[in-house]
């Protein structure tokens, strides 16, 4: 998956604040490619602003002339749109957008197309694209912020390539220095011999006891660093009972 390869095109945006919005949304989210149509107001001391840290993002935007020319290498386009037209273009929800932007973006160019803040896109511009990505907003206010609609897109194209959080969980648990088995073994066989010293234990009668400890400890998975000191409390218990 490459999110190199997926591009977000802004049309006609009219306040440079929702450029400069749109930016730090996208680096929020991993995405780093911003194409701005024939902007109202651009480069602008208010996108900086509202960029807040994604300047590096305003600095590479390509400026565009036309749709055209900011779709040029894309084999997929997906256009959002909060109005519902009588034409055959085949209706997406924001995730099912992500997940097949990032399917796509695995071998080939992606677009994610967002209209004027008050117009959204002309027909014209509907049909440069693949499928139409609908918003569900409230049927009494459905006015949305276009930098927010950035924001609904490129969230659900993060989690679709399984969420910053969790490929962080991942590296982390590959660095992490678990106990080995043969040290959980010893521990669980100087955890016995304490439990019986301290007359805590008694095999023949309570056979099941250790059994159950294991399980306990088996599903918190120790690392070596808490088994050592498990292992230096048992020390100390054993010296006391002496």
């Amino acid at each position: 998956m490459n999110v190199d390869s997926i591009r977000v095109v802004m049309i006609n945006t009219s306040h440079p604040g929702n450029i400069g919005a749109a930016a730090r949304v996208m680096k929020n989210m991993g995405l780093m490619r911003l194409y701005l149509v024939e902007p109202k107001h651009f480069p602008n001391y208010e996108a900086t602003a509202m960029a807040s840290g994604a300047d590096d993002l305003l600095l590479k935007a390509k400026v565009c002339s036309s749709l055209e020319e900011a779709l040029e290498g894309c084999h997929l386009v997906l256009g959002t749109t909060a109005r519902e037209r009588k034409l055959q273009h085949e209706f997406i929800d924001a995730r099912e957008a992500g997940v097949l932007a990032m399917k796509e973006a695995s071998t080939q160019e992606v677009a994610l197309v967002f209209g004027r803040e008050r117009t959204g896109l002309t027909n014209e511009e509907v049909g440069l694209c693949h499928k139409l990505i609908n918003i569900p907003t409230n049927p009494d206010y459905q006015s949305l912020n276009v930098a927010s609609a950035v924001q609904i897109v490129t969230y659900e194209i993060m989690m679709a390539m399984g969420g910053f959080k969790k490929q962080a969980e991942k590296d982390s648990d590959n660095s992490i220095d678990y106990a080995s088995s043969d040290n959980m073994e010893r521990f669980y066989q100087h955890l016995q011999e304490t439990l019986v010293e301290i007359d805590f234990l008694h095999l023949e009668q309570s056979p099941q006891l250790m059994p159950k400890l294991r399980n306990i400890y088996n599903r918190a998975r120790l690392k070596q660093e808490e088994v050592n000191i498990l292992r230096g409390i048992l020390n100390k218990t054993q010296k006391q009972g002496v």
